[in-house]
């Protein structure tokens, strides 16, 4: 534990049928981030979050979990990221924690967020309870009027299967993938939460500054709750596509951000459940 690797071997007892015997089995590795904040200019770091998550692309989550929050609004806000040079620091623990330098205007709202508590891998923006407080009032709805079509969508749940390498190793793992609307699959990240999976996505486009994302699609692993939704209005995401169930509150955010919501999406069939308007109504057999 502790190494920074994403997958962790261990020894089982495997039952099948009327045979039992032990081999070697391979797990997500769960292990927390603590993400600690600095103002540019000097000042003692304090604890912003510990999340749960899966080791790998460390750096991209701490950026896409604070912008996601409201604390970065612009690559320019997020001014460094290192790990703690304290040489009387354990290895362990320099693994596992990110100090953000932070802009002071980004410095200051994060103050104003500041939770200093433990996510868990199962949980998104946590702290956000309602849609006025995820959506501010001076946000309008998302208007972009890019289609994608039901052929493009049936192709997407295979491409993704096929770049999770993680997932083929563990059976564990959630993954995010952007896709081009025409189905290329352009990034894809795993984590044994799928939040967590989105957040280094877009921490990956935030980093590059390539914000906003309005002609792109998203399309994540396991059911879609409202954090995905929220996660995808901040990015300026259009279309969010799961291959499992939205919760209700997600199809509300959806409905409130001019997100469309598709959920269900497997066996050449998808149920949409937000902001229709995107998604072509025939079947066109040239795409």
């Amino acid at each position: 534990m502790g190494n920074g690797e994403p997958t962790e071997r261990v020894r089982v007892r495997a039952r099948e049928g009327e045979t039992e015997l032990e081999r070697d089995d391979v797990l997500a590795v769960e292990e927390p981030l603590e993400i600690r904040i600095l103002p540019d200019g000097g000042g003692p770091a304090t604890s912003f979050v510990t999340t749960m998550r899966t080791p790998g692309n460390d750096e991209e989550l701490a950026a896409g979990l604070l912008f996601a929050e409201g604390v970065l609004e612009a690559a320019g806000d997020l001014r460094a990221l290192d790990r703690p040079t304290d040489p009387r620091i354990e290895a362990e623990l320099k693994a596992n924690v990110l100090i953000a330098t932070l802009a002071p205007e980004a410095f200051a709202r994060a103050g104003k967020l500041q939770r200093g508590t433990v996510m868990g891998s199962a949980c998104g923006v946590c702290g956000k309870t309602s849609i006025e407080n995820v959506i501010p009032a001076d946000r309008p709805p998302l208007s972009s009027s890019e289609t994608v079509s039901p052929e493009i969508l049936f192709r997407l749940p295979e491409r993704l299967r096929e770049r999770q390498s993680l997932f083929a190793r563990t059976g564990g793992l959630h993954a995010a993938g952007l896709f081009s609307l025409a189905g290329d699959l352009l990034e894809l990240r795993e984590d044994i939460g799928r939040h967590n999976a989105t957040d280094k996505l877009v921490g990956a486009y935030l980093r590059r500054g390539e914000l906003p994302l309005s002609d792109r699609l998203l399309m994540v692993t396991g059911r879609t709750g409202f954090e995905i939704v929220q996660k995808a209005f901040a990015e300026g995401i259009p279309i969010v596509v799961s291959v499992s169930a939205p919760s209700s509150l997600a199809v509300a955010l959806a409905e409130t951000g001019g997100v469309t919501l598709i959920g269900f999406l497997r066996d050449r069939r998808f149920n949409v459940y937000a902001n229709p308007r995107r998604v072509l109504r025939s079947v066109d057999p040239r795409t």
